[in-house]
């Protein structure tokens, strides 16, 4: 079954808040609705151009709060509005993934599933059709979960890994031995030197039925609302009725409460310059630098003894920066960053201090 089936469906995850990214990512405009490459598009919007050749229009489901239904409506006037699943509340992505999968399921019991982050970068976007379409190949095969492993290119201390066999080198889907949290640094090292983990993408591939069993299988607790939905999808009384779900569900990721625990779980190694742009850092990878290694925005600095920073400001400000590196320099109207790249992990637990 290729990329052109309509039976193939996409769910596009874009409730989050992209804290790691403040100043420029807050609440009221997340980095999934942001132009945050310069090149004229937001991540979600680029996100939907790339699913939409792998399935029609009409199959590709966006996942979000509440709040964000204008946004969304107007980056992607296309998208109708019983394609747009509204959480009145986060509750992670198990909660987020299993509204979708049993919507789906009840629209087409044998569809196909790709699940998707809103806000990453996929440089080599042949190279991801081409991985994606051996994900959907393969569940004619064996009806599994498929996550999509990345090949590592450093020891980063960002991302969550996956440990798989490599021995089976004759098959496209590998098996998963063990997801592994976000490492130290010297672990993280300790993985990339043992060859056999992958960076964990966020992207999965499988079956409507094969994730809503294993959601009941591990997950019932948030699995069974959704089940006794059935046909009240689609109808007036959806939005209601998820509006009553949604709080009392467990707050709790995919992979912690199933890809973990299922014994039905396969990885793609893949490489198609992806990015989880999650951190400045991240950013400054595919960004323009200057002669000292600076990434600037809207602004050209003075700089002296000052190299490898992210500087951006607000547009026509005269900015004059001595004797820091490696700094992520962030100025809005209201707020100011200044944070060394190698603590931007923390920038989260940081602005979680601040006064609302």
């Amino acid at each position: 079954m290729g990329l052109s089936s309509n039976n193939n469906y996409c769910v596009i995850m874009a409730g989050g808040i992209g804290s790691r990214f403040w100043p420029w990512s807050q609440e009221a405009m997340p980095k999934q609705f942001l132009d945050i490459l310069g090149n004229g598009h937001s991540l979600i919007q680029l996100t939907y151009k790339r699913f939409r050749k792998i399935c029609p229009a009409e199959n590709i489901l966006v996942v979000s709060n509440t709040k964000y239904l204008n946004l969304i409506k107007s980056q992607i006037p296309e998208i109708k509005d019983e394609n747009i699943l509204l959480e009145p509340v986060r509750r992670n992505t198990a909660p987020c993934i299993a509204y979708a999968s049993y919507k789906i399921r009840n629209i087409s019991p044998s569809a196909n599933i790709i699940v998707t982050p809103s806000d990453h970068l996929i440089e080599n976007e042949k190279a991801f059709l081409e991985v994606i379409s051996k994900g959907i190949n393969s569940l004619a095969q064996k009806d599994q979960l498929i996550t999509i492993g990345i090949e590592p290119t450093r020891a980063d201390t960002g991302y969550g890994y996956i440990q798989y066999n490599k021995t089976s080198s004759k098959v496209d889907v590998k098996e998963v031995i063990q997801f592994a949290e976000k490492p130290d640094a010297q672990v993280a090292q300790d993985y990339i030197n043992r060859g056999d983990f992958l960076w964990n993408s966020g992207i999965f591939i499988w079956s409507a039925e094969k994730i809503c069993s294993e959601l009941e299988t591990f997950l019932p607790q948030v699995s069974h609302p959704f089940n006794s939905m059935k046909k009240r999808f689609g109808s007036p009384e959806e939005r209601s009725m998820i509006d009553s779900i949604f709080p009392a569900l467990e707050d709790i990721s995919i992979d912690y409460g199933v890809m973990e625990k299922s014994e039905s779980v396969g990885v793609i190694p893949a490489s198609f310059g992806w990015s989880d742009l999650g951190t400045w850092g991240s950013l400054y990878e595919h960004l323009k630098l200057d002669e000292n290694q600076n990434a600037t925005f809207n602004s050209v600095p003075v700089t002296s003894n000052a190299s490898g920073n992210i500087i951006k400001v607000s547009p026509g400000k005269n900015v004059v920066i001595e004797g820091l590196s490696d700094y992520i320099i962030v100025e809005t109207e209201n707020e100011l960053l200044i944070c060394s790249k190698k603590s931007e992990q923390a920038i989260k637990d940081f602005v979680a201090q601040l006064k609302p």
